[in-house]
């Protein structure tokens, strides 16, 4: 439990035992005193939620799941250097500056490039990647035990506990494994956003210079 946390369950916990002190010392029940004994109380109750909640809502306080896989860099042999580049330095910033275990970049029906912890499955993306395509939208399973498709992730990664979804317009998809459950901020999701509409640029590039 994090220090905060803890100062705001001890100042319940005292409150709630001055309630009942001051409760079993007055001489006469009054209703006036019956509304304070009971607003303190609710007062009180109240601050130990708060104390439990900030607990819960704290990402660092999620133990860091042991993970079965091996490290390792998977990229695609037919792009071309600017473009592996792109990949490389955008896969190396996500893995070291997020709490991300593993990074997976899906475009026009193949993988690109896998990086961090790997497992020998190959991935097709699934009914949630394709909803984050469709409609444009990340979307970050905070706690994979409770969705139902999460399996759609295991060639990443066997029991990832938190994945983010981040499409490259219609087209493509990455995707982020985390450590443990809750791991990933709004500032990862903004920054991976961020770097997902670069990549689409870069790789939208290149497939001109191809054709071209």
């Amino acid at each position: 439990m994090p220090i905060p946390a803890r100062v705001v369950l001890a100042w319940g916990v005292v409150l709630l035992v001055l309630t009942l002190v001051n409760a079993r010392l007055a001489e006469a029940i009054t209703p006036e005193l019956q509304r304070a004994e009971v607003l303190s109380g609710m007062t009180a109750v109240g601050l130990m939620l708060v104390a439990v909640l900030w607990t819960r809502a704290d990402p660092s306080q999620a133990p860091r799941r042991d993970l079965q896989g091996d490290q390792g860099l998977v990229l695609d042999a037919d792009i071309d250097g600017p473009t592996r580049d792109e990949l490389g330095w955008g896969s190396h910033m996500l893995l070291t500056a997020s709490p991300a275990a593993t990074v997976l970049v899906y475009w026009d029906q193949r993988v690109l490039l896998r990086r961090g912890l790997l497992c020998d499955e190959e991935f097709q993306p699934g009914a949630i990647c394709q909803r984050a395509m469709d409609r444009n939208t990340t979307i970050s399973l905070v706690n994979t035990t409770l969705f139902p498709g999460r399996h759609e992730f295991d060639p990443l990664v066997k029991d990832l506990p938190a994945v983010l979804i981040c499409p490259i317009g219609p087209r493509g998809v990455v995707v982020l494994g985390g450590w443990s459950e809750r791991c990933f901020s709004r500032s990862d999701e903004q920054w991976l956003k961020g770097w997902a509409e670069r990549l689409r640029t870069s790789l939208e590039c290149l497939e001109s210079r191809n054709l071209g």
